[in-house]
C-alpha cells in the first residue's frame, strides 16, 4: 500500500502533545519531514516518531520544496499560519493548520481563498468536535431534539491558567491572549451544534485587570508570569447576534476571580429542549408534562473488567483527515466554517477597541 508522506511544521508543544502520536496511529502515513526554527526540537520529532531517512529543516521553504510531501501540519504561532498554510497549499500540499485558523480574518480568507484555487484539503484542528460529549450532543441537534436552537453561550473559562511559555502572551506572535487561544473552541464547538455561520452584529469587551500582578506567589497553574511580557488580555466577552436572530454569548479568560470555569463547552437552548457540557453532558426537555435531563453514557465501557478502547480527539482528528485525502469522505472541520470563527473573534476586539457594535455584511 502507498503511503502518505507528511511533513511537520513546528515541533513544539503542541505537536509532541497531540499531532505526532495521533498521526504516528495511522498505518496509512509516514512522518517525513520535520522543521522548527530550533533545529534540536526537529531533530527529536525526527527520532521519536520519524522515518529512517526523514529529513530536518529549519526553514519550512525547504521542506515544501520537497515534490514528494503529500501534507503537512501547521504547528506555529498564529501570525505564520496564514503564510506558511499558502505556501503550502500553492506548493501542492494538503494541510491541518493548529487553531486558530489565523491571526486576522484578512489572512483567515486568504487562506480558504487558496484553498480552493488550488483544490487542496484545508482543515482547522479543532480536536473538542471529537470528544465523544460533542459527537453525542451533536446528533442530537442534527436529529432535531432541540428544536431551533436561539440562545447558546460558549464558555472558556479558566479561574488561574494562564500559560506561561512560549508566545501565548505575546501579542505581535498571537493576536490576543484567552479569547484567540481556547475562546476559539468554545465559539467553534457553540456554531457547529447551532449550525449558524452567519453572524449579524457583535459586541464584545476585553479586560487587562489581572495581567499587571507581580506576585512572585501568584496561584497560577502554570507558575507566575513576566507581566512585561503579558502584551494580551486577560479576559474577553461577546455578545453575538445571528442573522436568523440566534444570540451567543461567548465568555473566555485565562485568570478570572470566579468560581465558575469551564473550557471548551457549550450550552444550547432551544425550542424542544436544552443541553450542557456544565458537569459532563446533559440534555434537558419536557416528556409526558415533566421535566427531563437525561446524562448519556458516553465510553466504550459497559462490561464487567473492560473499558473499550479509548480513542483520543487528537486520533480522531487525523485519521479523518486522512480518510479526506486518501478516500475522499469529508472534512469534520471545514475552512468555510473555522473562518467565520476566525471573523466573529476579530471583531469581538474591534468592537472593544472602538466601543461600538461590529456589523457585517447582510
Amino acid at each position: 500500500m502507498e503511503r502518505l508522506r507528511v511533513g511537520i511544521i513546528g515541533c513544539g508543544g503542541i505537536a509532541f502533545g497531540k499531532h505526532l502520536p495521533a498521526v504516528a496511529k495511522i498505518p496509512e502515513v509516514e512522518l517525513a519531514a520535520f522543521c522548527d526554527i530550533i533545529a534540536d526540537r526537529a531533530e527529536r520529532a525526527k527520532a521519536e516518531y520519524g522515518t529512517a531517512d526523514a529529513e530536518v529543516y529549519v526553514d519550512y521553504q525547504e521542506l515544501l520544496a520537497d515534490a514528494s510531501i503529500d501534507a503537512v501540519h501547521v504547528l506555529t504561532p498564529n501570525d505564520l499560519h496564514a503564510p506558511m498554510t499558502i505556501a503550502a497549499l500553492e506548493a501542492g500540499k494538503h494541510v491541518m493548520c493548529e487553531k486558530p485558523m489565523a491571526k486576522t480574518a484578512q489572512e483567515a480568507r486568504a487562506m480558504y481563498q487558496a484553498a480552493q484555487r488550488t483544490g487542496k484539503l484545508l482543515t482547522i484542528a479543532y480536536q473538542n468536535r471529537f470528544r465523544e460529549d460533542a459527537q453525542y450532543l451533536y446528533q442530537a441537534c442534527r436529529r432535531g431534539e432541540l428544536g431551533e436552537i436561539y440562545f447558546a453561550k460558549a464558555h472558556a473559562v479558566r479561574r488561574a491558567a494562564v500559560p506561561t511559555w512560549g508566545v501565548f502572551l505575546d501579542a505581535e506572535a498571537q493576536g490576543g491572549g484567552p479569547l484567540i487561544d481556547i475562546g476559539t473552541h468554545a465559539l467553534d464547538l457553540t456554531l457547529w451544534m447551532m449550525d449558524n455561520y452567519q453572524p449579524r452584529y457583535v459586541v464584545g469587551t476585553v479586560y487587562r485587570k489581572l495581567a499587571d500582578n507581580r506576585d512572585k506567589a501568584l496561584a497560577n497553574s502554570f507558575g507566575p508570569w513576566d507581566p512585561n511580557e503579558f502584551t494580551v488580555e486577560d479576559s474577553a466577552f461577546g455578545f453575538v447576534v445571528m442573522k436568523n436572530g440566534a444570540t451567543i454569548f461567548l465568555e473566555s479568560s485565562w485568570a478570572l476571580n470566579t468560581l465558575d470555569v469551564g473550557e471548551a463547552k457549550t450550552t444550547l437552548c432551544g425550542t424542544l429542549g436544552g443541553a450542557d457540557m456544565r458537569d459532563g453532558l446533559r440534555i434537558n426537555g419536557q416528556k409526558y408534562g415533566r421535566h427531563f435531563v437525561e446524562t448519556p453514557q458516553l465510553g466504550a465501557a459497559g462490561v464487567d473488567f473492560y473499558q473499550g478502547e479509548a480513542v483520543s480527539p487528537g486520533e480522531m482528528e487525523a485519521r479523518v483527515f486522512y480518510d479526506a485525502i486518501l478516500k475522499g469522505t469529508p472534512l469534520v472541520v471545514e475552512a468555510a466554517q473555522a473562518l467565520v470563527v476566525t471573523e466573529i473573534l476579530e471583531a469581538v476586539y474591534q468592537s472593544a477597541a472602538t466601543g461600538k457594535p461590529v456589523f457585517f455584511e447582510e
